[in-house]
Parts: C-alpha cells; structure tokens; sequence
C-alpha cells in the first residue's frame, strides 16, 4: 500500500494499519465465502460429466473443451480455498501484511481461472445443443462479458477519481 492510500486510511478512516489489514481479511473472506460455494459445486458437476452415459458422443475438440474446462475450475476450486490454508499456517504469527497480500493475489487468480471455466461451459454447451459456430459465438461473448466485468470496468473504477 503506498503512503498516499496509509494517510486516508489513518485521516477518513482512523485506522492504524493492523486495522486496516484486519478490515482487508474480513472484507476479503467474505468475497472468497461468496466464490467458493459456486466454485466447488461447479467443479462437483463437471467431475461427474465422463460418467455421463452421452459424453461418449462428444468429439475430440470438445473433449479437450471439457478437459481445459475441468482443469480451470479444479485450479480455481485450489485457488479460492488456498487462503484458508494460508491463514492456518500463519496464525499467529504476526504475519497478517503477507496473509492479506498472498490471499488477494490467490483470489485474483482463481477468479480468472473461473472466468475461464465458465467461458469453456459456454462453448461446451452451445456446440452441443447449437453446433460449432454457436459455441464459438457464446465462448467469445462470455469473454468480453468476464473481461469487460470483471477487468476493464474495475480499473476504470479505480483509475477514476477517488470521490470518498
């Protein structure tokens, strides 16, 4: 955090910076609490697929689809349960600057990593009930979508001027 962003906490906020690394975990484990339940029982379904009795029907393409799919949201589901894990090894050690900064940047990746799940589910699921060119249509669609969603409009926002 620079000095700039210290000194608004410390004048707006009144907080020190243990404070503010306190409110950083709380408000950063309720995004993770909201991620992880979608996240897991999406990767529960798209494990359950290959046993499906028409994956069979499937073509090598989009069985590959399906494999980029899975592998996505398993390393998603890995990436948004990591700062548990994280927070369990360094509890109580003083070291709340690191839990906080390796916790944001694992849920960065594990959002993007979903972004990519579900842009690989929609591909799946338009080339199969629609054909190829519907597929390659809904995976283009939902990568402006997550892109301009969750990258573009969010650093607008920051770059912005700061109004509170």
């Amino acid at each position: 955090m620079d000095d700039d962003d210290a000194e608004w906490n410390r004048r707006v906020r009144g907080e020190n910076t243990i404070q503010r690394l306190d409110r950083n975990w709380a408000s950063l484990l309720q995004e993770l609490r909201v991620l992880q339940t979608g996240v897991q029982v999406l990767t529960g379904i798209l494990l359950t697929l290959p046993f499906q009795s028409h994956f069979d029907a499937l073509s090598t393409e989009l069985r590959v689809v399906y494999l980029v799919v899975v592998t996505a949201s398993i390393t998603a589901t890995a990436l948004l349960v990591a700062p548990v894990a994280l927070h369990r090894l360094l509890f109580r050690r003083h070291r709340l600057d690191a839990l906080v900064t390796g916790a944001h940047r694992l849920a960065l990746a594990g959002i993007a990593l979903l972004g990519v799940a579900l842009t690989g589910i929609a591909v799946l699921i338009f080339d199969v009930v629609a054909g190829t060119a519907a597929g390659i249509i809904a995976g283009v669609v939902a990568s402006i979508t997550f892109l301009g969603l969750w990258v573009i409009q969010p650093l607008v926002y920051r770059n912005g001027p700061q109004t509170d």
